[in-house]
């Protein structure tokens, strides 16, 4: 069971951080120039290959319980930060992210920008915006997936949910050539910071030597919990919403799992 709950929280987290980068290079893209902006997607993913296999085999030589009270520790700064932001947002007292919002934004920057070339590259603007976002955000995708499948001991079950993620969401966006504004991104963001936060927790506590009842079982019990008491927490503070509230892109802001902007 633990092996399902492991794919699903890299397969959540890294669909995120993809819906992200997608919409980065589909702004180089449809603005600018595809050949170029693919160019740009292209370099990105062969630096972080290369990045993943020359600093991929050091993790191992880490022993696993320092290992695990590290990354804990780092999951749970994540976790929390993540998921304080989904019950601002659920509750009203933060807007909804909008990603239909960030593409015009990044449409009207590219279109903005000057043009220019360098030697195999027809639109240097467009090779470098995506450049930049599919690393930055491949970064993240990499620390997800060598965090957990190397603390699990399922690097293989770890790569799966990520793989998974990244072909589901560039497949579909692909697809439709358009921002992924339906994906419930702000309900997502606030499972992965339920799961975060339940993994960060399980694993510094035993990086710091303690033994949880039932071992990894006990995971099934820690994120039900920190999931109630996410929804809680949202519960609350809608009590104490200000009227009217921030809003979402031109709209109002609507609950976890509502409207068409994540």
């Amino acid at each position: 069971m633990t092996g399902v709950v492991l794919v699903l929280t890299v397969f959540l987290a890294c669909a995120v951080e993809a819906v992200e980068a997608l919409t980065i290079v589909l702004a180089a893209g449809t603005s600018r120039n595809w050949r170029s902006a693919l160019q740009g997607t292209a370099a990105a993913l062969v630096t972080l290959a290369v990045t993943v296999a020359a600093l991929g085999p050091a993790i191992g030589l880490i022993p696993l319980r320092a290992l695990r009270l590290a990354v804990g520790a780092l999951l749970l700064v994540f976790g929390l930060q993540w998921l304080r932001k989904a019950i601002l947002r659920a509750s009203g007292h933060k807007a909804l992210h909008d990603e239909a919002g960030a593409y015009a934004r990044q449409v009207a920057a590219a279109g903005a920008a000057a043009g220019g070339g360098r030697g195999v590259v027809s639109d240097w603007y467009a090779f470098t915006l995506s450049f930049k976002g599919v690393l930055l955000e491949g970064l993240e995708v990499v620390f997800i997936v060598v965090t957990f499948g190397t603390s699990q001991g399922s690097v293989p079950l770890a790569v799966l949910g990520a793989v998974a993620a990244v072909v589901a969401v560039t497949g579909v966006g692909l697809a439709v050539r358009a921002p992924l504004a339906r994906v419930p991104e702000n309900t997502m963001k606030f499972a992965v910071g339920i799961m975060l936060t339940a993994f960060g927790t399980f694993w510094s506590a035993e990086g710091a030597g303690a033994a949880w009842p039932g071992a990894d079982a006990a995971l099934l019990v820690l994120i039900p919990a920190l999931a109630l008491l996410g929804l809680g927490a949202v519960a609350l503070l809608r009590r104490t919403r200000p009227p009217g509230g921030p809003a979402a892109g031109t709209g109002a802001p609507a609950p976890v799992g509502k409207g068409s902007t994540p």
